[in-house]
């Protein structure tokens, strides 16, 4: 089975491309990661993917301005379109993906979010289902469209919150969920497993 070719965009830390990185030189994930961006320049996943002998694309913070991030896309795209790239793996990338990789990667281009989908969308989802003392959270895989945290789920993990947990703690929870779960996912994938039905609900073989 040849491994797929992935992107993986970030903005932060990077610590679910080290994730990614680790099952891939493990021999558990099926993958290799042909381009990883970054929408900021200071992001320390940079270094990770440098460490690891990646390449790197970190897109000017002015081309997101232009036509509300379109422009950006548009580069983002083309360039994993010249790579080969068959998936994009979005790991803690804080931007919204526009018409330009979605028409581009159709039904390829994977999130991952901190909380179960539908409850919590956004950027904060941790602290917002903290605040709300939930007593059960988790992680949800879906793949991104036009819309903000609604598209098509592909996978669920459930978290049971603990009395006394700090929101910090919360976090660093849900954070373990994230580096075992989106490998494991990226991976169905890779296996040929995950489709999208016509009702825009996943089947998973």
């Amino acid at each position: 089975m040849a491994a797929i070719k992935i992107a993986v965009l970030i903005s932060g830390s990077g610590t679910n491309l080290q994730a990614i990185i680790d099952r891939i030189a493990a021999g558990t994930l099926d993958a290799e990661i042909a381009l990883v961006i970054s929408s900021r320049a200071d992001a320390y996943g940079l270094k990770r993917a440098q460490e690891a002998g990646l390449q790197t694309l970190t897109v000017d913070k002015d081309l997101y301005r232009r036509e509300g991030g379109i422009v950006a896309d548009a580069v983002i795209a083309s360039t994993c379109k010249q790579l080969g790239v068959d998936y994009l793996v979005m790991a803690g990338y804080m931007r919204m993906v526009h018409a330009p990789i979605l028409d581009a990667f159709p039904d390829r281009v994977v999130n991952l979010h901190p909380a179960l989908l539908p409850s919590f969308q956004g950027a904060h989802a941790i602290q917002d289902a903290y605040e709300r003392g939930v007593k059960v959270t988790g992680v949800t895989v879906h793949f991104a469209n036009e819309v903000y945290d609604q598209g098509p789920i592909i996978a669920q993990r459930a978290l049971a919150v603990e009395e006394g947990w700090t929101v910090d703690e919360l976090e660093a929870h849900i954070h373990e969920i994230e580096h075992d779960l989106y490998p494991d996912v990226l991976q169905l994938i890779a296996e040929g497993r995950v489709s999208v039905r016509p009702d825009r609900t996943v089947s998973i073989s």
